[in-house]
C-alpha cells in the first residue's frame, strides 16, 4: 500500500512509519514545513492547505496529530489549543480523504473518551463519559465525519497511555522509580488503561491491512491494572522499591484539572473489537510488557 502518515515526528507516528516500511509499504509523511525529503508532502491544517497532488496514489490514510495533553497545567488557552490541534488536522484529513476517494482512514482518538468509569469494565460498546477529556475525543472523532460520508472504512484508534523503551509514559517515571521515588498516585484505585509500544503499531498495520474493522477501536491491553498494581509493577521491572504515594492535592497543585482527569481517574477498559477480529496482543498482561521495554 501507499499510506500517508500525519503526526510521524511523534512516538507513535515514528514507530509505524519504521513498521510500515519494514512490512513493504511506500510511506508518506505530511509535514508542517517545507518538504526537505522525497517521501515529505507539506500542509498547513489551520489555512485547510495540502501541497498539490500530495494524496495522488495513496491507499490509506494515518492521523495521529496532536499536541501532548500533559505538558502543562489546563488553561482555558491549553484546552482550546488541545482541541484545535486535534481536530482541525482531522477536519482537513477527513475532508480530503472524500475528496480523493481514499478508501481507509485510521484516526487517532483516546481511552479517555469514556470518562472515569470506577471498577465498571468498559469495551467499544459502553457509551461515552464526561469531561474535557471525553468531550475532546468526542470532537476529534465527530471530525472525521466526512470521510465516513463518503464511504471510507473510518477507524477510530482510542488510544491508552504507551509503554515504550524510548519515550512515551516511561521516560520520566524511569528516571524517578530508580531513585527509589516511585508511588502511587492517591490512594491507587483508579484504573490505569495501557499498551505497549510494539502492540499498538502492530494493530494499526493489521487494521490498515483489512479485518473489516470500523468505528471505535480501543488499543489498550486485554488486562487493565490499577494504578497501584502499575507502581508495583513497574517498581519490580526495575528492582526499586515504590514505598511513596503522592496525594492527591499535591498533583492537584502542580497540574490542576489535568490531575484530576489523567492521573486519579481512568476508564477500566478493555478491547472487544481487536481479539474478536483476531488481533491476538504480544504484551496482554503487565509485566509482560514491562520487561519487554525496561530491559
Amino acid at each position: 500500500m501507499r499510506v500517508m502518515v500525519a503526526g510521524s515526528s511523534g512516538l507513535l507516528g515514528g514507530a509505524l512509519v519504521t513498521r510500515l516500511r519494514t512490512a513493504g509499504h511506500d510511506v508518506l509523511r505530511l509535514v508542517r514545513r517545507t518538504p526537505r525529503a522525497a517521501d515529505e508532502r507539506g500542509w498547513e491544517p489551520p489555512a485547510g492547505r495540502i501541497d498539490d497532488g500530495a494524496f495522488d496514489g495513496v491507499d490509506a490514510v494515518v492521523n495521529l496529530c496532536g499536541a501532548p495533553l500533559a505538558s502543562s497545567r489546563w488553561s482555558d488557552a491549553r484546552k482550546q489549543h488541545l482541541v484545535d490541534s486535534r481536530v482541525e488536522p482531522t477536519e482537513v484529513i477527513a475532508e480530503t480523504v472524500a475528496r480523493h476517494g481514499i478508501p481507509v482512514l485510521l484516526n487517532a482518538s483516546g481511552i479517555n473518551v469514556y470518562g472515569d468509569t470506577g471498577d465498571r469494565e468498559v469495551d467499544e460498546t459502553a457509551p461515552t463519559g464526561s469531561g474535557f477529556l471525553a468531550d475532546l475525543c468526542r470532537e476529534w472523532e465527530s471530525a472525521t465525519e466526512p470521510a465516513v460520508r463518503a464511504g471510507a472504512r473510518v477507524v477510530l484508534l482510542r488510544t491508552s497511555p504507551v509503554l515504550s523503551s524510548t519515550g512515551g509514559l516511561l521516560a520520566p517515571l524511569r528516571t524517578l522509580f530508580r531513585l527509589g521515588l516511585g508511588g502511587k498516585l492517591g490512594d491507587g484505585k483508579q484504573y490505569f488503561p495501557w499498551i505497549g509500544l510494539d502492540d499498538h503499531v502492530a494493530a494499526m498495520e493489521w487494521l490498515l491491512r483489512g479485518a473489516g474493522v470500523s468505528g471505535p477501536v480501543n488499543l489498550t491491553a486485554p488486562e487493565p491494572v490499577t494504578n497501584a498494581e502499575f507502581t508495583r509493577a513497574l517498581g519490580e521491572a526495575l528492582r526499586r522499591p515504590t514505598p511513596w504515594r503522592v496525594p492527591g492535592f499535591a498533583l492537584r497543585t502542580v497540574l490542576g484539572e489535568a490531575a484530576d482527569e489523567m492521573l486519579l481517574s481512568g476508564p477500566r477498559a478493555v478491547p472487544s473489537r481487536l481479539p474478536e477480529a483476531g488481533f491476538t496482543f504480544s504484551h496482554p498482561r503487565i509485566d509482560q510488557a514491562l520487561a519487554a521495554v525496561t530491559r
